[in-house]
């Protein structure tokens, strides 16, 4: 669209930029912008195959336990953590490595997606494909969910306007940062139309709000 000047307003491509444009236009992100600061995510250091990989591994368990099992599967795989290599190792070996049998059914359905074309995830299939199909498409392997799939497009595709209203930080932090009651999920779903196409920027300043409610409060509903 023009600005005043005749000039192109360039669309925001990463969260700190997604978050400064908000800020010019809505009073109670801006105020959570001076307190915690621009969105920081950290570069993605795996591949989107090994990424999901991970996340299927971490569900439901703790950090430490998770991660010994993680390195023991990646040292399983001889450090080629792709889907020819899970679907080449032997059911033993994903058990030695610690996987449980539904854990181990996982990976191994989201090698053989990724494998037959279900599953979509070299960079050209990707950016042809909106949020809502690559959640279409993850969501048929067994083990990964609707939230599972939105991280991934948040943290690892970068994507700008993800809103997962299934997460209890997104819920309570929303909450805090706009002085209400905590919202249910389906009561979030429209509170975060005002934000589109940049919702991931709000979904990440819940997440710090609801680290640190009691002092996130004040500054930011007084």
């Amino acid at each position: 669209m023009p600005d005043n000047g005749g000039a192109e307003v360039r669309r925001p491509r990463t969260l700190s930029a997604a978050a400064r444009r908000l800020a010019d236009r809505d009073r109670v992100v801006a105020r959570l912008v001076d307190v915690y600061g621009l969105p920081r995510l950290s570069k993605p250091g795996d591949t989107h195959f090994a990424a999901l990989v991970q996340s299927i591994v971490f569900q439901q368990l703790a950090g430490a336990a998770a991660s010994t099992i993680h390195r023991r599967l990646v040292a399983a795989l001889g450090g080629e953590v792709t889907p020819e290599v899970m679907l080449a190792l032997a059911p033993e070996d994903l058990r030695a490595a610690g996987m449980s049998g539904n854990k181990a059914a996982s990976v191994s359905d989201l090698a053989a997606k990724v494998l037959d074309g279900t599953v979509v995830l070299d960079p050209g299939g990707l950016a042809r494909e909106g949020d809502e199909e690559v959640i279409a498409r993850l969501t048929t392997v067994r083990g990964i969910g609707r939230w599972t799939a939105e991280m991934f497009l948040m943290f690892q595709l970068r994507r700008l306007d993800i809103w997962p209203v299934g997460d209890l930080g997104v819920r309570k932090g929303f909450g805090v940062a706009w002085g209400i009651p905590m919202p249910s999920a389906k009561e979030l779903e429209p509170l975060g139309d005002a934000f589109r196409p940049y919702r991931s920027a709000v979904a990440w300043y819940c997440w710090r709000a609801a680290e640190q409610p009691g002092q996130a409060a004040s500054p930011l509903t007084g």
